[in-house]
């Protein structure tokens, strides 16, 4: 999905994960994806999609769960997405927003929304831009190409949490609603779940979080993975995007789909959960102003 507009080569960020979480052969890649929305039903739910959470491991692991996510917005008209994801490789105080040029995946340079991005920068002392916390971050760089097959032409505006402490998620949630004001976004959060555990002990420790999410109960969800009750590497994105969604009008939230790699491999010894899951709100809540 080529931008029509320039932007200059060195404010493009690259991939760096095509060719290991993905396929770096763009038809191959556009063929795997939709073959996992396919497979992934379209949930009917009371009101409009304002945010997702999709995990963001390889896609032989972790993709017919994302597709579970993004099938629900195929070809909705989003032509801005936000897209949270934790910081594996750095760590740094607050979160690092993308605010120029654009991310290229295989399938194309998605354009960052810059004037959006500014906005958002612009609210907290805490908001900054660190290269390096995008530069190897493959959390949100694995989102990008399904975003691209559901919604084609669309902005981007990359966050990468540094830290996921209450205070922070809600500074992330205001920021970006305050900045957004009536235009019409998409919110996603790139979370994976439990890591390593045996099955039967990962299926427990998910459940913590997938009826949080069910319950669209960001405090709860935040006080599971803050006392250990739970494990999610984006847990801060999971709840900055759940009170966002709050912010926003949403009145519900909905687990699509979880499941672990243990369902994909067939090895149970030690295994990492994934889940799907939508918040959204009635069509008012969304106006495009």
């Amino acid at each position: 999905m080529p931008s029509s507009r320039f932007i200059s080569p060195q404010d493009i960020r690259r991939p760096v994960v095509a060719g290991q979480f993905y396929t770096d052969d763009p038809e191959a890649l556009a063929n795997v994806i939709d073959n996992f929305l396919r497979q992934a039903p379209q949930v009917e739910l009371p009101g409009e999609i304002l945010t997702l959470i999709a995990p963001h491991a390889g896609y032989m692991y972790s993709g017919q769960v994302a597709g579970s996510a993004y099938r629900q917005i195929q070809g909705q008209p989003f032509k801005t997405v936000i897209v949270m994801a934790p910081s594996h490789q750095v760590s740094f105080a607050g979160a690092s927003i993308y605010h120029r040029g654009g991310y290229e995946t295989p399938l194309g340079v998605i354009p960052v929304n810059a004037e959006l991005a500014a906005a958002i920068l612009e609210r907290d002392a805490k908001l900054n831009f660190y290269p390096q916390a995008h530069s190897m971050e493959h959390s949100l760089e694995v989102q990008l190409p399904f975003l691209q097959r559901v919604l084609g032409d669309f902005e981007l505006v990359p966050i990468v949490m540094g830290e996921r402490d209450l205070s922070t998620c809600q500074m992330v949630a205001q920021a970006i609603v305050s900045s957004l004001g009536k235009e019409k976004a998409l919110i996603v959060a790139s979370s994976d779940l439990s890591h390593y555990h045996p099955y039967d002990q990962a299926v427990a420790l998910d459940k913590v979080i997938l009826e949080a999410v069910d319950a669209f109960d960001p405090q709860r969800l935040h006080q599971a993975l803050w006392s250990g009750s739970s494990e999610a590497c984006g847990g801060g994105p999971m709840v900055a995007a759940m009170l966002a969604a709050q912010k926003m009008g949403a009145s519900g939230s909905k687990v699509l789909h979880y499941a672990n790699s243990g369902d994909v491999t067939g090895d149970k010894s030690r295994v990492v959960g994934y889940m799907a899951a939508a918040m959204f709100g009635p069509a008012s809540s969304l106006s495009t102003g």
